[in-house]
């Protein structure tokens, strides 16, 4: 949480570009060979030059001038791409799946992914955010890319944009342009056959947009999400993600409430773009019954649907170029109902190989069973209590014994943590716990989950607000609280159960008191959190007892980032 000392950042960044050499493009045509005769800048090197982007002076300015006038972003991301050595036309040879929504988006890049990378092509996939490492962000074929392949590739279009910088105003791109960038220096230096990219935020003015010829894109399920930049109805956000709809290309969408479905239709029309409906997902055919899907809940059923037309119309386009008749027509501006086929193995197996961390997502650690939802908005909000009261009830009736319930709850931005939370009270938890996005105790945070745009007190003040929520959703006394570490709240009745609320300051501490020394895993060398109180200590008597635990930890996918980076210490390697 504490930004690197100016003084870090002159010796990392003098010792790559010294300053007599920062004079303009020809010198940036040479960072890549200095940055290559450096072996002591590490991966944590690059990452910390990279959360430098996050509170860049000059990137917060631009970005306040751009708010007035959105096209500015789009020529603002061309210049910088530019000035990394790279043209706007050179990601024509990508072969991009471009894929937007509010939810679903990312679960859908990733059956696509899957599913393409069965049939033998060599995929990338760029999507965010990133749970444990920021190199999560960019994969070859389904892998986030190596240390050494991130820490390469980082310095090579960091320095060609830090040497030409003098001659743009001392502008560098911030964090989420910055990684945009370097996907596609990556995917284009990496030579895949096709990249999966998934949109930011919105979609026609998100940085990814610059994207001139993608070969199909997707929109999947709509929500309100991102107000304050996409607006405030359901509408304005359909039109925003309908901006990455191209002249030609054909697009699909999952069904959507009527106003958003009318809005996509006019953009498709408007744009020239054939929009497809897909159908669901029971509808097409297979072999063997019933298609199994490796990522969980209902949900994820249109998600699959939205991924196998994205598939089989990148695959016709690809083997069959120039027939038209795969391209539907527009008729007066609407949507046709895309057409459901039978699966070939490949899609079958891609559907089912699937694996997309923190969505919907169960661990079992002995009698403590985790799961996982980065959901963030009302409507996935709803989705993953649908996902969890099936799978928690699923798995008391298997073990035969009834679980103590627990959440372990955050959210950050812009989000009604509210009206989250009002979502998940009929979970009927025993123990509802909050705590912020940090891991583990500030001195041991890996510079990959640093955020330099909020403050400790900022994080613990929230959690400390979601907590008296809670108490008002399930009739509790809210009680002044006496500091910023670990308050409590007398037991309380909701439902059938009893619900005891805490605030813990980081993510490790919240776990090891969740689970009471019974998940060994996290009482690893080199983790430390702050001192549990004799007080909280006294209120775990039913977690020690317990024959089961169920843990559901939502509301942030960096919460759920912060989570697995102690379950799965692999991730951190």
């Amino acid at each position: 949480m504490v930004r690197p000392s100016r003084l870090w950042e002159r010796r990392v960044l003098g010792a790559l570009f010294p300053r007599q050499n920062r004079s303009g493009v020809g010198a940036a045509r040479s960072s890549s060979t200095r940055a290559a005769r450096l072996p002591r800048m590490e991966y944590q090197d690059a990452v910390c030059a990279l959360n430098t982007l996050q509170t860049n002076a000059s990137a917060l300015e631009q970005v306040r001038r751009e708010r007035g006038n959105p096209q500015l972003q789009l020529q603002a991301m061309k210049a910088f791409l530019q000035r990394s050595g790279l043209e706007v036309e050179d990601l024509d040879c990508l072969n991009i799946i471009h894929v937007t929504g509010t939810k679903g988006k990312g679960s859908t890049c990733a059956f696509t992914e899957q599913i393409l990378r069965n049939y033998g092509f060599r995929t990338g996939f760029y999507s965010s955010p990133h749970l444990v490492q920021v190199r999560e962000r960019i994969r070859i074929n389904g892998q986030p890319i190596s240390k050494e392949l991130f820490t390469k590739y980082f310095w090579q279009v960091y320095g060609r944009l830090d040497e030409t910088k003098d001659a743009h105003g001392g502008t560098m791109p911030a964090y989420f342009r910055f990684l945009t960038i370097l996907a596609f220096h990556v995917f284009l230096q990496e030579k895949v056959d096709l990249a999966v990219i998934e949109v930011g935020i919105g979609g026609a003015y998100d940085c990814t947009n610059i994207i001139r010829k993608p070969w199909v894109c997707g929109v999947s399920s709509l929500g309100i999400d991102h107000t304050s930049i996409l607006g405030d109805t359901m509408e304005k956000i359909a039109w925003q993600k309908g901006g990455i709809f191209k002249p030609g290309v054909p697009a699909f969408t999952v069904k959507q409430p009527e106003g958003p479905m009318a809005v996509l239709m006019e953009r498709a029309r408007e744009i020239g773009c054939p929009l497809s409906v897909c159908p669901d997902l029971e509808e097409y055919q297979v072999e063997a019954h019933p298609l199994h899907l490796g990522l969980a809940g209902q949900h994820q059923h249109s998600n699959a649907s939205l991924a196998l037309q994205l598939s089989q119309s990148w695959l016709q386009r690809r083997c069959f170029p120039g027939h038209l008749f795969l391209l539907p027509p527009l008729e007066n501006g609407r949507t046709s109902q895309a057409t459901a086929f039978q699966l070939s193995p490949f899609m079958v197996k891609g559907v089912k190989d699937t694996e997309w961390p923190g969505r919907t997502q169960t661990l079992f650690h002995g009698p403590i069973t985790y799961y996982l939802d980065g959901a963030h908005t009302t409507r996935s909000m709803l989705a993953c209590v649908r996902w969890f009261r099936e799978a928690a009830a699923q798995q008391e009736h298997a073990a035969g014994v009834p679980a103590v319930r627990v959440l372990l709850f955050n959210a950050t931005g812009e989000r009604d943590c509210a009206a989250l939370l009002k979502i998940l009270v009929p979970c009927y938890f025993d123990f509802a716990v909050f705590c912020p996005n940090i891991t583990e105790a500030m001195a041991s945070s890996s510079a990959d989950q640093q955020n330099f745009n909020v403050t400790l007190e900022g994080v613990l003040t929230r959690c400390l607000d979601n907590q008296n929520s809670w108490k008002n959703l399930t009739g509790q006394e809210v009680e002044p609280s006496s500091g910023l570490l670990i308050p409590g709240s007398l037991p309380l009745v909701a439902g059938q159960r009893r619900t005891e609320t805490l605030v813990f300051p980081c993510i490790l501490s919240a776990l090891r008191w969740i689970t009471q020394g019974r998940d060994p895993v996290l009482d690893g060398p080199g983790q430390s959190s702050a001192p549990i109180p004799a007080s909280v200590v006294a209120k775990a008597e039913p977690l020690r007892e317990a024959a089961a635990i169920h843990v559901l930890i939502t509301g942030s996918l960096h919460l759920v980032g912060g989570v697995l980076k102690h379950l799965e210490p692999s991730t951190a390697a």
